[in-house]
């Protein structure tokens, strides 16, 4: 044992002495090989660089003594250790510069062991020094740094132009405010998704359908279909009629409140259905007081119950300015503003009577009316004015020993099931608009809720805004009649914080940023309630970054305790399912057809013809409902009233929300079955081809060759899978 390591210093003490030489002369040395000793064949060769030889000495004389520990442990091992090892000394003019630190390199496995260490004796153990990590941490940093900005196309932004443009240039991100020919990362749209028709990727800040999804007439009547099946979880939207077409209904029911008790006089306010900032609203006591017609047409609105008794604060009635984002909708993400604005009246309130029922500054308040006030206050506090932050309202009532955790915890409990109750007909929209199959965009938008807050602290919703104002600025008159647009504090610290932290949440190159656990049930109420005291600038580390987000995830946070609501959706589903052609939004008679008879829905009570009936009945009811609608067939809505119809059916003894539940599980059931039969028939099919025939259709080289019909709608773009629902085989895919 003593020749071996003799002989193993005598050839370290040369090496030593070869890169001492070497580092006088200044000339770089290229690689000695120095056999060490032998093992067996094709041994990892081991590379040292280093700052000079004497560190290659020390680190080999660690590895002779740990071998010798090795051998005197091992006292029944008689032969000689032996290893086969390549050593190079690189010595320059440049070794003892930083890049030249000690690294170990496995040849023939492709390892770099730094810092680590190896039991094996056949490896060393090397620890980079402190200046080397730092280095690669910087040299990870400026990767970061370099890698390519996001785009943002601002060309179609409008009126959030301004706060978007803060909110990007925060970002250190590229702005194309005349668009691009090249694609964008983002396109920010100011209306709808169809202010640029010639989108193919990216990412666009609007759904298809959410303008229409949130008239006040369709929003109405989502809520009243969860209202149905679930009256208590759905109590916080008002009372609610849509007019023209529930006139009779609603004069009938108003008269019969104050037929049973005369003192009983409510007041409605009547919303048009197209309307926005508060224009043609106006409050009622009597049907007769309706204003029905606009010139030679009937006039579109919502009349609905008028909250009497508001929650108030320095006498003035008020709402909130909640800001919502639905990053995406399958699956569905819900961010909710832990800021918003509160908005005043400007002047005090009084219950309606018949003599200030035309008093709009005391019962709306909608900014874009009391701002014309001679009342109105415009304030750079927050906490002041007819314009301040929620976080100041909040902090106020807590102050008055108001639980504001259980405020903050049903407001978001409201806004969760008022996106639960819009996503079914958004995602007839979606699909019609990008089909399976076509290129398109990715979606996400920001919502703006309307939300009341009335005296005993419940909140109510009045509205859901698609194109919510994010304007930065107000006007205000220099002079009689000149009017000029000034910064608005309030706005900037709310709707830039939210802009930015949307961008950020949709930031192509850091998706880690939406990523969170979900909760088993209840709520924090700690960290998601905005406080006056909790201001976004105090996240700021000492570099500068940016803020901490803003928007709070809620869903699916809390998806257990919400999820149970998401019945209308598996009903969407199956209507989505049924549609056959691309791009189209109604059933036809045959497709409603094919829906009974595939989910086995007739019988001898409930013949083919009584479906026929049931489909005529519905779909010329609803088709007069929709005087816009150019489309023939069934809708969504006519569809989920023609279902409840048949689980009444079928199910009589269960309230709607059983009879629909099980309707469900037996359509589901039937479709599960029915796509395990076609599963176990397509393999048998693929068996029974000959060879060059099922390579061809497996590959789907040539899909109509003898192949099943589930390899038929894998090759077709026409197919929309849903998660709960497994491929199978309508009988009539063709609209009529």
């Amino acid at each position: 044992m003593s020749d071996h390591y003799v002989k193993v210093k005598d050839q370290l003490e040369q090496m030593k002495s070869y890169g001492e030489d070497a580092e006088k002369q200044g000339v770089d040395a290229g690689e000695q090989e120095v056999p060490v000793s032998s093992v067996p064949t094709d041994p990892p060769s081991i590379t040292i660089a280093g700052r000079d030889a004497a560190n290659t000495s020390i680190t080999c004389k660690h590895r002779s003594q740990s071998r010798s520990k090795a051998a005197k442990d091992d006292k029944k091992h008689t032969s000689e250790l032996s290893l086969h090892a390549s050593v190079s000394a690189h010595v320059g003019r440049n070794f003892n510069k930083l890049g030249n630190e000690r690294t170990l390199h496995i040849r023939g496995t492709g390892r770099i062991l730094q810092g680590k260490s190896e039991t094996n004796g056949n490896y060393m153990t090397i620890h980079p020094s402190k200046n080397i990590q730092d280095a690669r941490r910087e040299d990870g940093f400026k990767h970061a740094r370099k890698r390519r900005p996001v785009t943002v196309d601002t060309s179609k932004a409008k009126t959030s132009l301004e706060a978007l443009k803060l909110s990007i240039k925060q970002l250190k991100w590229k702005e194309f405010p005349l668009g691009r020919r090249a694609a964008c990362d983002i396109y920010w749209h100011g209306v709808s998704f169809h202010d640029n028709e010639n989108i193919v990727s990216g990412q666009v800040n609007k759904f298809p359908g959410m303008i229409e999804m949130l008239r006040k007439i369709n929003l109405s009547r989502a809520v009243r279909t969860m209202q149905e099946l679930f009256p208590e979880e759905y109590d916080f939207y008002p009372r609610s009629w849509i007019l023209p077409e529930e006139y009779q209904q609603f004069s009938t029911q108003i008269r019969m409140v104050k037929e049973h008790d005369p003192t009983v006089n409510p007041t409605f306010i009547v919303k048009p259905d197209g309307g926005s900032q508060g224009d043609g609203i106006y409050l009622i006591r009597d049907p007769t007081e309706l204003k029905l017609m606009a010139g030679s047409q009937a006039k579109q609105a919502v009349v609905q119950e008028y909250i009497q008794k508001p929650l108030l604060i320095d006498k003035l009635k008020f709402d909130i300015r909640l800001y919502v984002l639905i990053k995406s909708m399958e699956p569905l993400e819900i961010y909710i503003a832990k800021e918003g604005l509160t908005r005043f009246c400007t002047e005090p309130y009084q219950e309606p009577c018949q003599k200030n029922l035309s008093h709009v500054f005391m019962h709306l308040t909608n900014y874009s009316l009391n701002v014309h006030s001679g009342n109105f206050v415009h304030s750079d506090s927050q906490s002041t004015g007819s314009k301040r932050t929620l976080s100041s309202v909040l902090y106020r009532l807590a102050a008055k020993g108001v639980d504001i955790k259980k405020v903050w915890s049903d407001i978001i409990a409201l806004v969760i099931k008022t996106v639960i109750a819009v996503v079914p007909e958004l995602k007839v929209y979606y699909q019609a608009d990008i089909p399976p199959g076509k290129p398109g965009p990715t979606c996400f938008q920001i919502l703006g809720f309307d939300i009341l807050l009335m005296k005993n602290l419940k909140p109510v919703l009045l509205e859901v805004n698609s194109n919510p104002s994010m304007r930065i600025e107000h006007e205000q008159e220099m002079a009689p009649g000149v009017f000029e647009y000034v910064p608005s504090p309030v706005d900037e610290e709310v709707k830039v914080g939210v802009i930015r932290d949307t961008l950020r949440l949709m930031d192509p190159n850091n998706k880690k940023l939406s990523i969170s656990q979900p909760k088993a049930g209840g709520f924090e109420h700690g960290e998601e309630i905005p406080m006056e005291a909790e201001s976004q600038d105090r996240s700021q580390d000492d570099g500068g970054a940016l803020p901490s987000l803003c928007l709070k995830q809620v869903y699916p946070k809390y998806t257990k305790q919400f999820n149970c609501l998401r019945l209308v959706e598996r009903i969407a589903a199956l209507f989505i399912r049924f549609l056959g052609v691309k791009g189209n939004m109604r059933l036809g008679p045959t497709a409603f057809r094919t829906f009974i008879r595939t989910c086995k829905l007739s019988n001898s009570n409930f013949t083919m013809a009584s479906v026929d009936i049931l489909y005529i009945d519905i779909t010329r009811r609803w088709s007069g409902a929709a005087a816009d609608s150019r489309e023939a067939g069934m809708g969504l809505q006519a569809f989920v009233e023609a279902f409840f119809h048949l689980a009444g059916r079928r199910f009589k003894s269960l309230p709607l929300r059983g009879q629909a539940a099980s309707l469900l599980e037996l359509c589901e059931a039937q479709l599960e079955s029915q796509s395990g039969v076609e599963d176990r028939r397509s393999v048998s099919c693929s068996r029974a081809l000959p060879r060059t025939i099922k390579t061809q259709t497996l590959g789907l080289t040539n899909p109509q060759l003898c192949s099943p019909a589930p390899l038929r709608r894998a090759a077709s773009q026409d197919y929309r899978l849903h998660p709960r629902l497994k491929p199978r085989t309508l009988r009539a895919n063709v609209e009529n």
